[in-house]
């Protein structure tokens, strides 16, 4: 003769709590499966977004090794390197170099910016930045 599992007071489960607690845990493993694969579908690739003068220039991917040469109208210029998961300009015509000086960025919501030339690379999608600010 097999025993049945006995609840704590000590009464024989019947077949619909069986059938409950089936149906719970089958729910509980479809949202579970459901979250994970939508937050991995919703996570998009970081990719640093670089706008002159308020426009939208161009979009590179943060996984892809390249230097993009920015001219500006005027005869001034950004070298924007991504390198490592990082953007960084390394050069720039601008007289002060804040732009070159600053520290690479690669976290969502971070950005370079260079005053004099009008160029701002955003950082966007992938993670968020682990720091809150940054001094020189």
């Amino acid at each position: 003769m097999v025993k049945s599992a006995l609840p704590a007071d000590g009464r024989p489960m019947k077949k619909n709590d069986v059938i409950l607690i089936v149906v719970l845990l089958m729910t509980a493993f479809a949202a579970f499966v459901s979250i994970s694969l939508y937050s991995k579908l919703s996570t998009r690739e970081a990719e640093a977004v670089v706008y002159v003068k308020g426009e939208e220039q161009g979009r590179y991917p943060l996984s892809q090794d390249t230097v993009v040469e920015l001219s500006l109208e005027n005869g001034s210029y950004n070298i924007l390197q991504i390198r490592e998961g990082k953007a960084d300009i390394t050069e720039a015509s601008c007289p002060d170099k804040i732009c070159v000086k600053h520290r690479p960025v690669r976290g969502k919501g971070e950005n370079l910016v260079c005053l004099p030339n009008q160029v701002v690379v955003e950082i966007e999608n992938g993670e968020k930045s682990e720091v809150d600010a940054a001094t020189n």
